[in-house]
């Protein structure tokens, strides 16, 4: 399969997960930056970062960047694919004409339903309109169906729904098996939103999946991951490289070791088990503002459960992981907490005072990738809003106006002095 994937979403990864069930191997052509501006429009994401996400989703097996807009004969039988697989909407070139008409007419083309959940052009508006109806109150209120919108049996439905994609975005590199495993975390809002509260809380699982193998090092990541983009992914995978690095001076990689893995467990595995915490939307408007985040929890939820460098996720995760949360994990404490070398919130206390006093925190080294985060993205948007507006034009919708970009700039403004108070006060 093929795509642009201006924006990475858990509809993307939705649409590989389909393709990777219809065969062995999932080889994802990525367009060119330039081929996207000529046949679609703006890219929000470059080349390298959209690969960076394509190699994370765990059912891809390759990413083949530049790949033609209009896809050839030639070109797919090169890679060895026999097939073609796309959603069931209709791509076309700049010209107009379909950009999947020779593998059609070879008999090599596969359609797959479209994702459900947002586009694009959604998550443009959200930016742009600062809009706050997207975010879910209750994860668990909503897909048990009493909360969201609709009847009571339209929202046990959608509830259901929303279910069977955890579910689905749960399973293994070949889509059909066990992979992650899903728990859901509730406390008091207090000790969601900051450090005040010394409390457990409790977790109750949401899907079964692999859990922890024997040797395994238990690791606590938490975030937003609103917009997962390449600084989410970078620095998850930047954990994975540490806790291999670890492995290997123990002697994690040995054929001996890697023999014996195999024997016991029926397959190898690697040295770490990495849990990924996911706040609440409330959580984070409470400390980003303006209508931060951008997609809400279950949509950042399934961006993580997709991510091949993750082995569980709880959402609703705390802010603060505190002694208490950290020992009542349903692994037990971690043998290391990680943070990444920036910080997209305004905080005005460490919220990793526990790990540090337990001695297991750590921070990642810097990379290439660390400054992408939501509000890189929503500037990115800013900043090329002319050539969006365009593009909605084009494609037939109504555009934002000058007046709702300018209440997105103010609100975002307001939002920095903030941040610099708070940091102001942490120093």
């Amino acid at each position: 399969m093929d795509a642009s994937t201006l924006v990475i979403m858990a509809s993307h990864a939705g649409a590989m997960l389909q393709a990777r069930r219809l065969g062995k191997e999932l080889l994802v052509g990525i367009h060119s930056d330039e081929a996207i501006l000529e046949n679609k429009g703006p890219t929000v994401m470059t080349l390298k970062e959209r690969v960076s996400a394509v190699d994370a989703c765990r059912w891809s097996t390759l990413s083949v960047p530049y790949a033609p807009y209009v896809t050839s004969l030639p070109w797919i039988s090169h890679y060895g694919c026999h097939y073609v697989v796309h959603g069931d909407d209709i791509t076309s070139d700049s010209s107009g004409e379909d950009c999947y008409r020779y593998v059609k007419a070879a008999g090599r083309f596969l359609v797959v339903k479209r994702t459900p959940g947002i586009s694009t052009t959604d998550l443009v508006g959200r930016m742009l309109l600062c809009t706050k109806g997207h975010f879910i109150k209750s994860l668990t209120s909503t897909l048990d169906g009493h909360e969201g919108l609709g009847t009571s049996q339209e929202r046990k439905v959608t509830g259901q729904e929303m279910k069977q994609r955890i579910r689905d975005y749960a399973t293994d590199e070949t889509g059909l098996k066990p992979g992650a495993e899903v728990w859901g975390w509730s406390g008091s809002k207090s000790a969601m939103e900051d450090h005040t509260v010394e409390e457990a809380g409790s977790h109750s699982k949401m899907v079964d999946g692999k859990s922890p193998k024997s040797g395994q090092r238990i690791v606590y990541v938490d975030g937003g991951f609103d917009l997962f983009s390449s600084g989410h992914i970078e620095f998850i995978r930047q954990v994975v490289k540490v806790e291999e690095t670890l492995g290997r001076k123990q002697s994690w990689f040995e054929n001996d070791a890697k023999r014996r893995r195999i024997a016991e467990a029926g397959e190898d595995y690697g040295p770490a088990f990495i849990i990924a915490g996911v706040h609440d939307d409330e959580v984070i408007n409470h400390w980003k503002g303006v209508n931060y985040p951008i997609m809400n929890i279950f949509e950042r939820g399934l961006c993580v459960l997709q991510c091949r460098y993750i082995n569980s996720v709880i959402f609703s995760a705390p802010f603060t992981p505190t002694k208490a949360y950290l020992t009542d994990l349903p692994y037990g404490i971690p043998d290391a907490v990680y943070h990444g070398p920036t910080s997209f919130m305004p905080l005005t206390y460490d919220p990793y005072t526990a790990p540090r006093e337990l001695g297991i925190f750590h921070e990642v080294d810097k990379h290439d990738f660390q400054n992408v985060d939501a509000g890189e993205i929503v500037q990115r948007i800013m900043k090329s809003r002319a050539l969006y507006e365009e593009r909605q034009r084009a494609k037939g919708e109504k555009g934002v106006g000058e007046e709702a970009v300018r209440r997105r700039e103010k609100l975002e403004q307001e939002a920095k002095v903030l941040e610099g108070n708070a940091l102001a006060a942490r120093s």
